[in-house]
C-alpha cells in the first residue's frame, strides 16, 4: 500500500526473473489495501491461496481483512498466514504508540477474539503450523505491555465447511509422499504430521483439509461421513 515498497519489489523482478529463468514476470504487484481487495478488481470465489506475512495484526480493522480473504478465495482455497497474538485484550490506548505499532504488538488480538471472530466468519477450525512465545527484552516496552504475554505464530485455515469441533466418522487419510520438499512425511499442522504411505485415523476437518483442497491429489482418504463415531480423540 506504500509507493516505496511497491518500488523496491518492482525493482528484484528482473534478477528473480533470470536466476528462476522465467522469460516473463509470474507476479504482478497492486497497490491497495488488504481490508478492501474489491477495489484491486479481485473477484469472488477467484483465488487458490491467500498468504499474509506478519501485516493481519497491522490492520485496524482485521474483521474486514478476513472477511475479504474469504470473499476472494475460492471453495477449499488455503490462507496461511503469520501473527502475533496477546493472551488477554490490551488498553486501546497501546495503539497510539508507533513503536508498539510496527512491532505488531498493540495490534495483537487476543487468542479467543481471534477464535471468535474467524468463527463468526464462518471458519470453524484453523492450524497451527508454528507457535512460539514473543520476548520482550526492552524494559520500556516491558513496561507498557504490563503482564500482556504474546506469541508468534504461523497458521493456515481453508475455505471449508468445516465443523466447531473434531468429529470421528472413521475416515483414513494416507499420504502418498508426492508433494515436492515432502519425500517422507507432510505436516499439515503442528500435530498432524502424515507419514508417506502410513494410514492415518483423521478426524471429517482433516480429511477434508486434505481431501477437498489443493493437497487432494497427493492424499488417499477413505470412508465418508454417512456414520458418526462421535467426536475425535485429538489425543
Amino acid at each position: 500500500m506504500r509507493e516505496g515498497l511497491l518500488a523496491l519489489a518492482e525493482m528484484h523482478v528482473a534478477g528473480q526473473m533470470k536466476t528462476f529463468r522465467y522469460k516473463k514476470a509470474n507476479v504482478e504487484f497492486l497497490k491497495g489495501y488488504p481490508e478492501d481487495l474489491s477495489v484491486l478488481g479481485i473477484k469472488d470465489n477467484s483465488v487458490d491461496v491467500v498468504i499474509a506475512n506478519e501485516i493481519i495484526n497491522l490492520s485496524p480493522d482485521k474483521r474486514a481483512v478476513f472477511s475479504e480473504i474469504f470473499r476472494v478465495l475460492k471453495p477449499g482455497g488455503e490462507l496461511c498466514f503469520s501473527t502475533i497474538v496477546a493472551d488477554r485484550r490490551l488498553p486501546a490506548t497501546l495503539a497510539e504508540d508507533s513503536a508498539l505499532m510496527s512491532a505488531g504488538l498493540a495490534g495483537a488480538l487476543y487468542s479467543e477474539d481471534f477464535r471468535r471472530l474467524l468463527r463468526d466468519l464462518g471458519c470453524y477450525d484453523y492450524r497451527t503450523i508454528i507457535k512460539q512465545p514473543v520476548c520482550i527484552y526492552d524494559p520500556d516496552t516491558a513496561e507498557k505491555l504490563g503482564l500482556a504475554s504474546f506469541s508468534f505464530r504461523i497458521i493456515r485455515t481453508f475455505k471449508l465447511p468445516l465443523e466447531d469441533i473434531c468429529e470421528d466418522y472413521g475416515q483414513v487419510a494416507v499420504y502418498k509422499g508426492t508433494m515436492p520438499g515432502f519425500p517422507d512425511a507432510f505436516p499439515l499442522d503442528d500435530h498432524h504430521l502424515f507419514i508417506t504411505n502410513k494410514p492415518m485415523l483423521v478426524c471429517g476437518n482433516s480429511g477434508a483439509m486434505v481431501d477437498d483442497t489443493r493437497f487432494g491429489k497427493h492424499f488417499t482418504v477413505t470412508g465418508d461421513k454417512k456414520v458418526h463415531y462421535g467426536s475425535f480423540d485429538c489425543s
